[in-house]
């Protein structure tokens, strides 16, 4: 067997599936406690995911409505990780960081479109 190119990948089965939850639970609590953005939106999506799931549209559509809602968090989740690791690196001002970090948020800003873009289009074609 190969040697572990890290340390922190030494876990297999069900200890690593293990590890992975509780990482998870530990980015999740991280992200809700130190990022107001996250927390914004996750009421924004709590609030609409109940929307979607009362409007008038096929299974797939209410499907599509929340699936790009939980888009929206993911892409904070990586904008939030990327703005972690530009500030572990040095807190010093610098171009490249700004480049990552501006990056980071427009990724989510192209998240937020694509979402308001799908549900225009649903309740559009459902309502008009």
């Amino acid at each position: 067997m190969q040697d572990p190119i890290s340390e922190f990948k030494t876990k297999r089965g069900i200890a690593r599936l293990l590890a992975a939850c509780r990482n998870t639970r530990d980015g999740l609590a991280w992200a809700w406690r130190s990022e107001a953005a996250f927390r914004q939106e996750v009421v924004g999506i709590a609030i609409a995911t109940v929307v979607a799931l009362l409007l008038p549209v096929s299974s797939f559509q209410k499907l599509v409505l929340v699936g790009v809602l939980v888009l929206v968090l993911i892409v904070e989740i990586v904008n939030s990780a990327i703005e972690a690791v530009v500030d572990r690196i040095s807190l010093e001002r610098h171009p490249l960081s700004k480049v990552a970090k501006d990056m980071g948020s427009a990724a989510v800003a192209l998240s937020l479109l694509l979402a308001l873009a799908t549900w225009a289009v649903v309740l559009y074609n459902r309502f008009f």
